[in-house]
């Protein structure tokens, strides 16, 4: 027998020994380190029992998980001066036997009604006429227009004005010629004529209503926008105010989007100078919140069936593409659009940067500004702003939506302070010396410096009439705002934070 041969101990043998004595003497939390008897060993292959206690563990929490695509939709869209003519043409081919016209009394008046029957009627197509739209819809006037359109059981429509009724036809397509409201009263007649039995909140944007997806294709639908603001022509979304809950809601789904957007530089030409400055201050909310968003992808939680995404998913990019030209437009065409109402150019680049915001934000969605906006518009405690002939007090949705726009920005710019200097730089703010965490301050100022430069603007919910006393009614009616919320960059999920924050931003809101 060959006698055993003593080696010294290396300096590794004798650090690996005294680890030992350290991890019996006093074992670490760890409770894998804790064991001295466990052993690291590599990786080895799967086997069947492994996939069988895998599979037999607590499932991942779907509610937590987070997206990993987005989807594009949008109407399909024509754009030109004079395009309105065409619209007979469309429904003919179309194979459209009866239209269910939809306007308001001041659309009404306007050549886009004028272009739209003399088309139908040259086609030879039998149309009937609802005109009572209310500009801001309630859920009374939005009930009103579809029980007008449900009797009809059409297979399509279209929306214009103020023309002695026709006897009764039957509809079979739907036009739009009007701003957001007509378009957006519109949409609902469209959902509910094709879903005569549901109720009125099951398709309403959840907590308010039941939320439930859109399951069959509405019918033909041709939006003929004459303001250039709410995009609308291309979305699937209906705004309007539900009174009992004093806030303002609506209802989202790819399928309301209009079939065509017919956007004719020639229907806004009309517009007054304020109806411009409010439009557009809603274009360039669309564009700023779709553009700063969060990204679809941290966006929770994701949908277990592609019918339930939602129409706004968070920033992507190709909403980004649309959203930062619709700002850029807007910054550099609005001002001339409101001093010169005879600038045709400008009225035309903001008919396009509507359209453009209108997919941008269509998509990706929009977030604070338009969170606090509806309740500031359905609390309206008496303001009606100047430039618009109507008999109720008004607070135009553009207005109700830029007038927090300085504090959210300011607010939201932690989150991407790159993305908020670009777009500070769209207001033709030096961006080049500027520190990333000056991003929202100088954002901010840029759009206190717009607003009060494209004139009679409202500096700060004081000035429509708001009290500090009626900042609690105002946090209370954004919070069921959460298809706009939950997109919010910064912005807490524990509610009394939530809470704390939004009463901020709206006491920040109230003068500057």
């Amino acid at each position: 027998m060959v006698p055993a041969i003593r080696v010294p101990a290396s300096a590794a043998s004798r650090a690996r020994s005294l680890l030992r004595t350290v991890q019996y003497t006093h074992p670490p939390s760890c409770p894998c380190h804790s064991n001295p008897n466990h052993h690291h060993h590599h990786p080895r292959t799967p086997n069947l029992a492994d996939h069988v206690r895998r599979h037999m563990a607590t499932p991942p929490d779907p509610s937590r998980e987070k997206e990993y695509a987005f989807e594009m939709a949008a109407s399909s869209i024509r754009f030109g001066p004079g395009a309105t003519k065409e619209v007979g043409m469309d429904f003919a081919n179309m194979k459209a036997k009866r239209v269910c016209v939809v306007t308001d009394t001041n659309v009404a008046k306007l050549d886009a009604m004028k272009q739209a029957v003399e088309g139908l009627t040259r086609e030879g197509i039998e149309f009937t006429v609802f005109d009572k739209v209310r500009i801001e819809p309630k859920d009374s006037s939005v009930k009103e227009a579809i029980a007008f359109a449900k009797p009809y059981n059409p297979d399509a429509f279209l929306a214009v004005g103020m023309y002695q009724f026709m006897p009764f036809v039957p509809c079979t397509l739907l036009i739009f010629p009007g701003g957001g409201s007509v378009i957006d009263t519109a949409k609902l007649m469209n959902l509910y004529t094709v879903f005569p039995e549901a109720d009125f909140l099951d398709f309403v944007n959840a907590p308010l209503g039941k939320g439930l997806p859109v399951t069959r294709p509405l019918l033909p639908l041709v939006a003929v926008p004459t303001t250039a603001g709410t995009g609308s022509e291309t979305t699937g979304t209906a705004i309007f105010d539900l009174v009992s809950k004093g806030a303002k809601t609506g209802i989202a789904h790819r399928n309301l989007k209009p079939t065509l957007g017919i956007c004719d530089p020639l229907n806004t030409r009309t517009m007054p100078s304020a109806v411009h400055a409010s439009s557009g201050l809603d274009v360039l909310c669309h564009s700023l919140e779709s553009w700063t968003a969060i990204p679809y992808n941290e966006r929770t939680p994701r949908p277990t069936n592609p019918i339930n995404r939602p129409a706004y998913q968070g920033a992507n990019p190709i909403s980004d593409i649309f959203s930062l030209q619709a700002l850029r437009s807007t910054v550099k065409y609005l001002p001339r659009a409101v001093k010169d109402p005879e600038d045709f150019e400008a009225q035309s680049q903001m008919l396009l940067a509507a359209t453009l915001a209108g997919v941008g934000f269509g998509n990706a969605g929009v977030h604070l500004c338009h969170g606090m906006s509806y309740p500031i518009s359905s609390q309206n405690p008496g303001y009606k702003h100047a430039g618009y002939d109507v008999e109720h007090p008004i607070i135009p949705h553009g207005v109700s939506v830029a007038v927090t726009a300085p504090a959210v920005f300011r607010f939201t710019a932690a989150s991407n302070p790159d993305r908020h200097l670009a777009a500070a730089e769209a207001f033709g703010v030096d961006i080049s010396t500027v520190k990333r965490e000056s991003a929202g301050e100088v954002l901010g100022e840029a759009l206190s410096k717009f607003l009060y430069d494209l004139g009679d603007q409202p500096l700060g919910l004081k000035n429509l009439g708001f009290k500090s006393g009626d900042i609690e009614s105002l946090v209370e009616g954004t919070l069921p705002q959460r298809r706009v919320l939950m997109l919010a960059p910064n912005l807490n999920s524990e509610l009394e934070a939530e809470k704390d924050e939004l009463r901020s931003l709206l006491e920040q809101s109230l003068e500057y």
